[in-house]
């Protein structure tokens, strides 16, 4: 019996919020919550799972990935290699959206990733049907129906007997009109929609994949949804649970013990919403572009990611065997680690994470490694999806020139200087504005790092330019101008890397909040539609913006023993770095334990601003340029870099829009006045 008073009716409150949210997310549960304030209340939970774990592997990280990763001439992997339930394929970016949407422009029936349905499905539907693997991608990009069309055909044409469902209702361009003043993603304050907004999608959840198993499908496609939806939303259809709230006679259980068994349902789907983080990028996690490439085995051959999930929420990371690639601590930090913010707050539709005391255990004697992950916490999620609208801005033009000989950089940056002064006597001539942008790099002669470049004299260099322009007809003009350098400007310049550039349009991305329970999401199974319904979030969320201060003060070092030795940043760590929009993030992971308090205490937010100043541009707002976040579980801190992709994806005019270089180029940083670690670990 629990009688209520004044905290109690908090918890009560506490207790309807889960019971809103479970109740949207699981259709199979039964949920009944009664509660009188002149009575007592009794809550009971039970909860069932299948206790077989479940097998999923991830055979793409974006659009353009191998298809080895779904079959292999010489070696077997995921469908043949992978003992999976599930194969999933994740597709999609800012930039792949932006992408799509200009090719169904053009192309009304295109819109989606072709690669899916000629590469990764066609060839192997009949194993797939034989083997009884389900699949589901977000390749539906933004044409899912069409997407979803294609592989009914391919369905039709091969004889088997598959059910192909689509999900849909991401798109907000038809209520373009109904929104005005929107609240932005990541800062406190309303911002109006731009008036050239080109596409609108929000990030969708696991919710309508796992409908769409429940009936039966054995292929989703999807639009836009959040990477890890096409993880979390197979695990949701397939550990299944039953919740109970009643007023139970005769209960044992208090409110505040149910409160903790619910939330162990909520654990359960955040460790699987880790799990589709890991795997999400495909062989990101599996060896590819770790800091110790050197010790990673047949690129040629790489492996792609297998987790094997159970109904407690424990789940194990490996690849399949006789593959490339490795499975290692440091290969899957730096993948948690990869494109996150506050890891206490890594916000999705269907839970909010906290990654920060995630733990990564390697598990030995298996053929090119496993880890055991877990470790992850946080709550019900926020009843808002996020969405990212692009919108036009003017165009852009890109000319890459490779440039031999003595004084290679010299002749590069006096080829690219004089083009530019040329174009602009035209422009002036012809009454057009000047460039609103423009980026020249010579590559090889580390312009990207600023002051921290030594090595300015090579015999060999690569000229990169990029413009920026209101005006299409502008850029016409400089693209015209670029070859001509050939014959009348520097001698060694070799050629011009695709040909004349070409002239495209800039599509920004923006970021804003929308209420679940204004969107709509529609099923469709075998083109019928076969469900509508909308989301809600839970009460219990505490917002959507991340949070922005820094936590390097709250348990700084300061006792530390010192020295005369020095160390390079790579000595002592793994980074990866990543994008979101305009900011990068860098993650660092101790490389042993004994080494993170020395990280804490010297990689600080204002180191790092400052070795990143020439690639960060000041926006005169009171928030910090960079922001650090602490991994305790896994040693490591994330730096988020704001304003600094030069605008980010296909808006920036850099040669690494996405910070991609961010990681490699902190490695080279020297931390000073340090004792011998070498011996600490030793």
């Amino acid at each position: 019996m629990y009688l209520l008073s004044a905290t109690n009716l908090t918890r009560t409150a506490k207790a309807c919020a889960l019971q809103r949210w479970t109740k949207r997310t699981f259709s199979n549960i039964r949920l009944v919550c009664k509660h009188s304030f002149s009575h007592s209340v009794k809550f009971r939970l039970y909860s069932t799972q299948q206790h077989k774990s479940v097998r999923i592997g991830c055979a793409s990280g974006f659009w353009g990935d191998t298809a080895t990763a779904v079959f292999s001439s010489t070696v077997p992997q995921l469908i043949h290699g992978g003992k999976l339930d599930f194969l999933v394929f994740d597709y999609l970016s800012e930039i792949t959206m932006s992408l799509l949407t200009a090719a169904k422009t053009k192309m009304p029936n295109m819109g989606y990733a072709p690669d899916f349905v000629l590469a990764a499905v066609t060839p192997f539907i009949k194993d797939i049907s034989q083997k009884g693997i389900r699949v589901v991608s977000n390749a539906g990009g933004v044409n899912p129906l069409a997407c979803a069309a294609a592989i009914q055909e391919v369905v039709q044409k091969a004889g088997v007997s598959l059910k192909v469902a689509v999900v849909t209702g991401d798109d907000l361009m038809p209520h373009k009109d109904s929104l005005s003043v929107l609240r932005m993603a990541d800062e406190a304050e309303e911002k109006p929609l731009p008036k050239t907004v080109h596409s609108m999608n929000a990030y969708l959840g696991a919710v309508p994949i796992k409908r769409c198993l429940d009936l039966g499908a054995d292929i989703v496609v999807t639009g836009r949804c959040v990477d890890s939806a096409v993880v979390l939303g197979p695990l949701m259809h397939s550990v299944r649970s039953v919740v109970y709230f009643g007023s139970l006679v005769g209960s044992r259980m208090t409110l505040t013990s149910w409160l903790l068994e619910a939330e162990q349902i909520i654990n359960r789907y955040l460790s699987f919403s880790l799990a589709g983080h890991l795997i999400e990028c495909g062989a990101q996690v599996t060896g590819g572009i770790f800091t110790d490439w050197h010790k990673v085995p047949d690129w040629d051959n790489m492996g792609f990611p297998v987790v094997e999930c159970s109904a407690d929420g424990s789940f194990t990371l490996s690849k399949p065997p006789k593959t490339g690639g490795l499975v290692s601590f440091g290969t899957v930090a730096e993948q948690l680690v990869y494109e996150i913010g506050d890891p206490q707050r890594y916000l999705l539709p269907d839970v909010s994470c906290d990654f920060s005391q995630v733990t990564i255990t390697e598990i030995p004697g298996i053929d090119g490694g496993a880890v055991r992950v877990g470790g992850a916490k946080g709550s019900p999620p926020s009843g808002d999806y996020k969405v990212c609208a692009t919108y036009m801005d003017g165009f852009r033009a890109t000319a890459v020139c490779p440039v031999g000989g003595p004084r290679a950089v010299e002749k590069a940056r006096r080829t690219a200087e004089s083009i530019i002064k040329r174009t602009r006597r035209i422009f002036k001539q012809l009454g057009l504005e000047d460039y609103s942008g423009i980026n020249i790099q010579v590559l090889g002669a580390e312009d990207t790092y600023g002051p921290h470049a030594i090595n300015s004299g090579p015999r060999e260099a690569v000229l990169w330019m990029a413009v920026h322009h209101k005006q299409k007809k502008a850029l016409e003009f400089f693209s015209r101008e670029v070859a001509p350098a050939g014959t009348g400007m520097a001698p060694g310049l070799t050629g011009i890397v695709g040909g004349r550039p070409r002239v495209s349009p800039v599509l920004k991305p923006f970021f804003f909040l929308y209420p679940k329970a204004d969107l709509e999401v529609n099923t469709y199974l075998n083109g019928e539609l076969v469900d509508t319904f909308r989301e809600a979030g839970s009460s219990l969320a505490k917002g959507h913006a991340p949070s922005r201060l820094p936590q390097e003060n709250a348990d700084k070092p300061t006792d530390l023993p010192t020295g005369p030795h020095s160390y390079r940043l790579e000595d002592l760590a793994y980074t990866r770095s990543g994008d979101k929009g305009d900011s990068a993030n860098i993650g660092v992971i101790a490389r042993h334990p004994l080494y993170f308090p020395y990280l804490k205490k010297f990689l600080t937010a204002d180191v790092v601003e400052n070795y990143f100043q020439h690639l960060i541009k000041k926006d005169g707002m009171a928030l910090p340029s960079v922001t650090r976040y602490e991994l305790p579980g896994i040693c490591g801190l994330n730096f988020m870099l704001r304003n600094s992709l030069g605008g980010g994806g296909v808006a920036s005019l850099r040669s690494d829009p996405q910070g991609k270089a961010y990681g490699q180029m902190l490695l080279d940083y020297k931390l000073t006045g340090l004792p011998d670690l070498t011996s600490l670990v030793d």
